[in-house]
């Protein structure tokens, strides 16, 4: 599921759209109405960004409204952390190897 998180939020739209939603729930309307894009274009990036279980929708109505998951983030927070820990590791046993050198 990381896989499609990152292939999700790597899009620079569909990353303002997560960006908007971390500040509470909006229509799909409103997502749409600061850009560019047409409502249809951004439907198809929330529904990217709810297969990667990012975003959910609830239609009421003729409008849908978006919210970011509670635990959207907490896959990507913890592969992000234990990247962190594997390179730092690796890097200060390059560190240590150069110094010895």
């Amino acid at each position: 599921m990381v896989h499609r998180q990152f292939a999700a939020l790597g899009d620079p739209t569909r990353l303002a759209i997560v960006e908007r939603l971390a500040r509470g729930p909006t229509t799909a309307g409103d997502l749409a109405a600061p850009t560019s894009l047409s409502l249809p274009a951004v439907l198809k990036h929330v529904r990217v960004l709810e297969e990667a279980g990012l975003v959910t929708t609830v239609k009421r109505g003729r409008v849908r409204e978006c919210r970011l998951r509670d635990d959207a983030l907490v896959a990507v927070a913890e592969w992000t952390a234990q990247q962190q820990a594997l390179w730092s590791t690796r890097l200060d046993a390059l560190g240590t190897l150069l110094e010895d050198m």
